[in-house]
This record gives structure tokens, C-alpha cells and sequence, in this order.
């Protein structure tokens, strides 16, 4: 058998596909079917964006991911009883959404309505489903299978981004409101299923027994490790890296609906646009990296990411009209090139990522990480309305290309092209 092929065809492979659909299919009902059902009900960009502030959790999780690190919930250990709690919490949660209506409500009105509480409970409980599953993923792969692992995990997480992006937007266009946020609620059951029967990992040696050396040490002995300026160097790649590509996508759905698409193009078009080439480009990243190495990747990677933003540019210079076969092509070929740079970009991102921690501490070291990672796509996306409302959509796009670049200059620092990773 090719090592390729062997490398694939294991049991940790395979759950990492369950891990990246459970971790992605929260985070993107969040990112793309609330604001296409918040704009279907007629509200206002700035309003959709301000919205964005719900995700906080993910940005402030380094906060309480020492918990999940200390203790372990009953019945099924440390990392599984985190994932069966906030995945029953995520269940229920999406299900019960579809029971309120966003009708025509201001910004004041939104953010004092029940739907922006419970949109706050689903982001809080995925941003702990994320600490937990990072850090049981980290912990069930060897290290030289990081990088493959980490593709498989991204590959099923954008894949699982088409339920709410795709299918659920379709069934929209054909159902009420609560019945597709039922539906779409009821595929949280797979990543559950697998919590239930896969094996606890065992506890690395040297991680923490009290609070405090949870909370304390794993700080320590990142700034230990790095030193001062080259962990502060590396804290602001995490940051800057996904910068541009996150604030072009966050009105992506909107933007299709102002360019003149329905609901029903943009589900079908994203299903195979965006499926078969986000599926290919996943997998031959993760295979390629096997080769390329984590630091090479991140270069190469990082390029097809920053030039996919040129798609959304190109759409919006062509500007809305009534759709034709014309138009949605370029449509498709616009979510085809974010699907594939935005995916390799992020398989290379979390695998490295999870190269930076060490064992003992995954759990609040990965939080910490992904925090940085999730910043930009939550407090600088908050303005992405406004934005748009002052520049244009030509305008903004061009602005995330420029946001695009102080993430790759500073691989020079964090992962120089000819640095052994």
C-alpha cells in the first residue's frame, strides 16, 4: 500500500472527519444562514454586522479553557464529557432558534431580543465543543500525522459549513423558518454519536492537577519556550494570517443576495462550487504537506488564500443584475476560489497551530491560539456592515486584499521558507 494511502486509511483519520463536521457546522449557522435569515427578513447591513459581536465566545475562550483541562465531567472523562455536553447544548439550541422571528428589528431591538441571547448560547457552547475537540484531536494524533489530520479536520469542517450554507438555504426557499432550523440542528447527531464511542485519550504526563497550574502554567511554559519577542511575533501571526480572507467572507451570503441572487442559486451553486473543490483541495493539501513540510505550506498556501479574494472583487465590479448562466458562473467560480485558498490556508493554519503547544497543556494553549485566530473574524468583522455601507463592496474588497498581507510577511519571522519545522 502507498504510504500515502496508508497514512489515509487509519481510525484517526476517520475521526477527524466526525471532529471538523461537529466544530464547523455551528460556526458557520453562525457565519452564514443567521445573516441570510436576518437580510430575508429585512434587516439592515449594519444591524447583520454588528451582529457578528455574538461570536465573542470563540475570541474569549482562552478564558475558561483551563477547566476543561483540570476537570473532567462524569461518565465519560476529561475530553468526551465536554464534547457530549456541548454538543447536546448545540443540538438543542440550533433547533429551538427557529421558534423566534428577526422581522424588520433594529440594532437597539436586536440586541435586547431573545434571539441574540440564545445565537450568544450556541456561540459560547460551540467556542467549548472547539476547546475540547482540539485538544482530543491533538492528543489522538502523532505528530507526524498533524498535518494531514489537521487538513481531514478542516476538509470536514468547511464541508460541514454547507448544511447552513447550502442545503439549509435551499430548504428556505421551501419551508418555514423553524422546520429548517430543526433539520439543520438534527446534524450536530453524527459528531455525538462519535463522542459516544470513541476512546478517551490518556492524560499526558505533567498536566495539571490544580486550577492554578492550569490556568498558570501552560502560559509559562509558552513564553518559556518562545522566549518573549518570538512568542509575541507568533501571537501576532496568529492574528494577522486569516485577517483579510475572514472579513471578505463575512458578508458573503449577503453580498450574493445585493449582487441579485436567490437563496436557491446561492445554496445549489455553493453545494458544487464549493464542495468539490474545497473536498480536493483539502485532501492533496494534507498530502502535500506530508511532503512540503507545515512552513512551506503556510507560504504556498497563504498565497492561493490571499489572491482567492480577487474573485469577490471581480463580482462586484460586475456589479447586480437580473442572474443569467453568465452571471452564475462567475458566482461559481467565485465560491469555487475561496473553497480552495480559504481551505488551504486554514488546513496549513491549524496544523500549525497545533504544532505550537505542548502536550500537557492542548486544551487552554490550542484555545489561546484559536482565540487569536477567531479575533479578527469577530470584533473587526463587526464593522464589515458599516464598512460596506461607506466604501462599497468594490472598496471593501479591496481592503481585505491589502488586510491580507501582514499575516505573510510575518512568516518570515514565525516560518521561514527554509526552516526545518
Amino acid at each position: 500500500m502507498p504510504a500515502w494511502l496508508a497514512a489515509l486509511c487509519n481510525r484517526r483519520m476517520l475521526i477527524c472527519i466526525f471532529t471538523g463536521f461537529a466544530s464547523g457546522l455551528p460556526l458557520y449557522l453562525l457565519l452564514s444562514l443567521i445573516p441570510a435569515w436576518l437580510r430575508s427578513n429585512q434587516v439592515d447591513l449594519t444591524t447583520i454586522g454588528l451582529f457578528a459581536l455574538v461570536q465573542l465566545p470563540y475570541t474569549w475562550k482562552f478564558l475558561w479553557s483551563p477547566l476543561l483541562d483540570r476537570y473532567a465531567l462524569p461518565g465519560l472523562g476529561r475530553r468526551r464529557g465536554w464534547m457530549a455536553l456541548t454538543q447536546v447544548m448545540l443540538l438543542l439550541g440550533i433547533a429551538w432558534l427557529g421558534q423566534f422571528s428577526p422581522q424588520g428589528l433594529s440594532a437597539a431591538e436586536m440586541f435586547s431580543h431573545p434571539i441574540t441571547l440564545l445565537c450568544l448560547l450556541i456561540a459560547l457552547a460551540s467556542a467549548t465543543q472547539d476547546i475540547a475537540l482540539d485538544a482530543f484531536r491533538r492528543e489522538i494524533l502523532a505528530d507526524a500525522e498533524l498535518g494531514l489530520g489537521n487538513a481531514i479536520h478542516v476538509n470536514a469542517y468547511r464541508i460541514a459549513g454547507l448544511v447552513p450554507g447550502s442545503l439549509s438555504l435551499v430548504l428556505a426557499d421551501k419551508l418555514p423558518w423553524n422546520q429548517v432550523f430543526i433539520i439543520t440542528a438534527a446534524f450536530m447527531l453524527p459528531g455525538l454519536l462519535m463522542t459516544l464511542l470513541v476512546r478517551e485519550p490518556p492524560i499526558a504526563p505533567g498536566s495539571p492537577r490544580t486550577l492554578r497550574d492550569s490556568v498558570v502554567e501552560p502560559f509559562r511554559e509558552f513564553f518559556g519556550r518562545h522566549g518573549l519577542r518570538s512568542a509575541l511575533l507568533l501571537l501576532a501571526f496568529l492574528f494577522f494570517y486569516k485577517l483579510g480572507d475572514s472579513l471578505c467572507t463575512a458578508l458573503a451570503t449577503p453580498f450574493y443576495l445585493d449582487m441579485g441572487f436567490s437563496k436557491t442559486e446561492i445554496g445549489l451553486i455553493a453545494k458544487n462550487a464549493g464542495l468539490w473543490p474545497a473536498v480536493a483541495g483539502g485532501m492533496l493539501g494534507g498530502l502535500w504537506m506530508l511532503k512540503l513540510g507545515i512552513n512551506r505550506a503556510l507560504w504556498l498556501f497563504g498565497v492561493v488564500q490571499v489572491v482567492s479574494i480577487l474573485g469577490f472583487v471581480a463580482l462586484a465590479w460586475v456589479g447586480p443584475s437580473e442572474s443569467t448562466p453568465a452571471r452564475q458562473a462567475i458566482l461559481a467560480a467565485v465560491i469555487a476560489g475561496e473553497a480552495i485558498g480559504v481551505g488551504l490556508g486554514t488546513t496549513a493554519f491549524v496544523a500549525f497551530m497545533a504544532r505550537a503547544t505542548h502536550p500537557a497543556y492542548t486544551a487552554t494553549q490550542l484555545a489561546l491560539f484559536t482565540s487569536l485566530m477567531a479575533l479578527p473574524r469577530t470584533v473587526i468583522n463587526a464593522t464589515a456592515g458599516r464598512l460596506v455601507e461607506t466604501l462599497g463592496w468594490i472598496n471593501f474588497f479591496w481592503l481585505c486584499f491589502a488586510l491580507a498581507f501582514p499575516g505573510m510577511l510575518l512568516l518570515f519571522k514565525v516560518a521561514p521558507w527554509h526552516a526545518r519545522d
